[in-house]
């Protein structure tokens, strides 16, 4: 039967002072003043002392009364408008049709529509709601009713603003929360891409049997899959799949279905290209005993408590021989000794092709270090077993003549966007922090390093040469010993089996004549001269949102296309392969990072000189690291994810002037929502107002600051590099130690 509308307003909805502080466009501080000396403030209708929840209507009217418009951001307003809906209006469900249906509207149409009455709004939303396709799993015809006319509009708005992708992010985080299902989370985008790439050139058929919010059925399709299949345990998650595959993959064939792929499997009869996945970790209820005979289960019964292997012999049995399969699994699998067997089973087969370390915080669970397996189905009669690569994501590159550091892969640059999955849950999502590829998480330089490996191995496999610190091909003898770990740091060797101790040594007196240059340097730039205090107390100046300033005319807020956005004409393979600025380049000031993006030609931003860069997502604990003024090695280099950029007019805005303030602590907690990741919205961020001259003068010392953090930068670069080549040369037995050096606690010969 269709769904009804809900049948009354909630008389309860709860927020917290920092939902408050969103909502108004405060601080903390001014939630917590407001409740001191205002009377009337509404009181605490729930939590506790320390922790107090407030009514959102009540909140809201008060607000109104005191003339606070509200200056969340377009997602926070849309989360805001369902939770006044109250748990279980399942209104969230219900929208997710209308947001395939609006993300086909221009913005132009979206905001005429948020301006229609309520019987218009409703009546012209079904409607559009109504053509949703049929690949939608147990979608049903949907009905609104006037309760649901402000999620409506605060949906229209998201999808203005935001784009269709991040209201369809919030809508499965609601009914996740509903459904007591929260904990699973969205594979990040980038690491989705670097699965996607590591699939054979002209893979069309994909299957992802734990495909959560469909985040690798899309990066699939970026690479030109056009037929995808998936499966979720979830309802809901198999619905978002769907959606999302409309979204970004509207020529693909896409078949969605809801259940347990394990247990029931939905396409028991499709062998595919590929399969991409991303399964549910250390679920001891998979269904050990009832598929004990099951024929998928051609390499061994997976034990009751490695249900990952089940899931990878589930995916080799999808595959058409020849066919790859891709998977992120825990770092157990590789070593545990339940698992011993199997693993032997698939390494003599030749269907294990390559393991890959990915380093702590790439993807949920944080705390640990993921790996991608590469498999592939044997072919009857095929050729000899090949090596297996090993890919060490978590290591450093090493120079390959003196063994030492050369191009660092940052393996722990900060917190990745959420991903993984939660025990006993299939497929990924959630989205309190659901993001696209990207936070401060270098993917990158990760990717390019990893798929640099694998084209050679792929091209060559026998005559592949190891990379030190980085890769190595095992032939598969060495790997069927007692315990059979596939573990790739155990496998990758630290360091070059023949350094050239000349070399080293010559490396190591060019890098203390650097650091010896870099130290001076840094002198120089942190001269202290001429800084004056501003008087008594700190100067106050009447100050202006960023965007108050872009309706006036003064700056223009650009943010960078989705990955895999499409432009208006529409459909065509990526097309971008220009040098691409990161949120990971801003905060390390390195150049724009070389290398392609995921963007077609018609989405494409370019950087501009003077532009004034501003990342999206907070974190890495340096604040001033959050701006940047794009110079002229910035300028035509395309404008990565997660970044905002200002475009100031320079006849009334100096772009360091801008930068600086821009970057200020206080300023980006002011403008952040969010606690695990967290979203920096541009237009709440404030500027002084300032004549130009006062301006430029600003400006210029906050240029010096820059140039004291890059100088900082470069001499910790050059002395961490310094040391370890020392180490690796002193304990691969290249380097002696030199003879003016006195063991510690010994007399000082030299002061004799």
């Amino acid at each position: 039967m269709p769904q009804q509308p809900s049948a009354q307003l909630p008389t309860s909805a709860h927020v917290t002072a920092a939902e408050i502080s969103r909502i108004a466009g405060v601080t903390r501080a001014t939630v917590s003043n407001w409740r001191r000396r205002h009377d009337d403030f509404p009181a605490p209708s729930g939590g506790t002392e320390s922790s107090p929840l407030y009514d959102l209507t009540a909140v809201q009217a008060w607000l109104r009364g005191r003339g606070h418009t509200s200056a969340a951001s377009p997602t926070e307003e849309l989360r805001t408008a369902l939770r006044l809906l109250g748990p279980g209006s399942g209104t969230a469900a219900r929208l997710f049709p209308l947001v395939a249906a609006m993300s086909r509207r221009t913005s132009e149409e979206l905001a005429e529509l948020a301006t229609a009455s309520d019987d218009q709004l409703i009546a012209r939303t079904e409607k559009a709601a109504a053509q949703l396709p049929p690949t939608v799993p147990e979608a049903e015809p949907v009905r609104y009713g006037p309760d649901d006319a402000g999620a409506i509009r605060a949906l229209l708005g998201c999808v203005r603003e935001a784009g269709a992708q991040a209201a369809l992010d919030v809508l499965a985080e609601r009914e996740l929360d509903e459904g007591a299902a929260s904990g699973v989370y969205q594979t990040p985008e980038g690491l989705a891409l670097l699965m996607a790439r590591l699939l054979p050139t002209g893979a069309a058929r994909v299957l992802d049997p734990a495909c959560g919010s469909g985040t690798l059925l899309a990066a699939a399709a970026r690479q030109g899959a056009q037929e995808l299949f998936g499966q979720d345990t979830l309802p809901v998650q198999a619905q978002r799949s769907a959606v999302r595959l409309l979204l970004t993959a509207p020529g693909a064939d896409v078949a969605i279905r809801v259940g347990d792929s394990l247990r029931n499997d939905a396409f028991p009869e499709v062998t595919v290209d590929a399969v991409l996945s991303n399964p549910p970790f250390g679920d001891r209820d998979w269904g050990h005993d009832e598929l004990a005979y099951d024929p998928r289960w051609a390499y061994g019964v997976p034990p009751r408590f490695e249900s990952e292997l089940a899931w990878v012999q589930h995916a080799l049995a999808h595959l058409e021989a020849g066919g790859h399969a891709v998977m992120l699994l825990p770092p157990a699998l590789a070593f545990r000794s339940s698992g011993r067997r199997i693993r032997a089973e698939l390494i003599r087969s030749g269907a294990l092709r390559a393991v890959i370390s990915l380093p702590a915080r790439a993807a949920y669970p944080l705390h640990i270090g993921l790996q991608i397996w590469v498999l592939q189905r044997p072919e009857p009669g095929g050729a000899d077993r090949t090596p297996v690569l090993f890919v060490d994501g978590e290591g450093e590159q090493l120079d390959a003549t003196t063994g030492t550091p050369g191009t660092t892969v940052a393996a722990t640059a900060g917190f990745g966007t959420r991903g993984g999955s939660r025990p006993g849950r299939s497929g990924s999502s959630s989205s309190a922090a659901s993001s696209s590829s990207g936070s401060s998480f270098d993917w990158t330089g990760l990717t390019g390093r990893v798929l640099t490996q694998w084209a050679a191995f792929t091209t060559a496999p026998d005559t592949y040469a190891d990379e030190p610190g980085v890769a190595r091909a095992v032939p598969l003898v060495d790997l069927l010993d007692d315990v059979v770990d596939v573990t790739p740091a155990r496998h990758v060797r630290a360091t070059a089996a023949d350094i050239d101790p000349a070399a080293l040594a010559r490396r190591v007196h060019e890098l203390h004549e650097q650091l010896a240059e870099q130290v001076a340097a840094l002198a120089a730039t942190a001269e202290s001269d001429g800084w004056q205090p501003s008087g008594a107390s700190a100067r106050e100046w009447r100050t202006a949102t960023v965007s108050d300033l872009a309706r006036g005319g003064a700056l223009t807020v650009l943010r960078a296309a989705t990955p895999g956005t499409r432009g208006s004409k529409g459909g065509g393979a990526p097309t971008v392969d220009r040098p691409v600025l990161t949120a990971q380049d801003i905060s390390a000031g390195n150049p724009p990072s070389s290398g392609s993006v995921d963007i077609h030609a018609d989405a494409a931003q370019p950087v501009a000189a003077g532009d004034v860069l501003v990342r999206a997502v907070a974190g890495g604990g340096d604040a001033a690291a959050m701006t940047r003024v794009a110079g002229d090695r910035d300028a035509g280099a395309l404008l990565g994810p997660n970044i905002h950029l200002l475009r100031p007019d320079p006849a009334r805005l100096d772009p360091w002037f801008l930068a600086g303030f821009l970057g200020g602590e206080d300023n980006i907690a002011s403008a952040s929502t969010g606690s695990t990741l967290v979203h920096v919205t541009a237009g709440r961020l404030r500027v002084p107002l300032l004549p130009l001259e006062e301006q430029r003068r600003y400006g210029e010392a906050f240029r010096r600051v820059y140039e004291l953090r890059a100088a900082v930068r470069r001499t910790a670069d050059l002395a961490a590099d310094t040391a370890a080549t020392l180490t690796t040369g002193l304990t691969a037995g290249v380097l002696l130690p030199p003879d003016n050096l006195d063991a510690p606690g010994a007399p000082d010969s030299r002061s004799a």
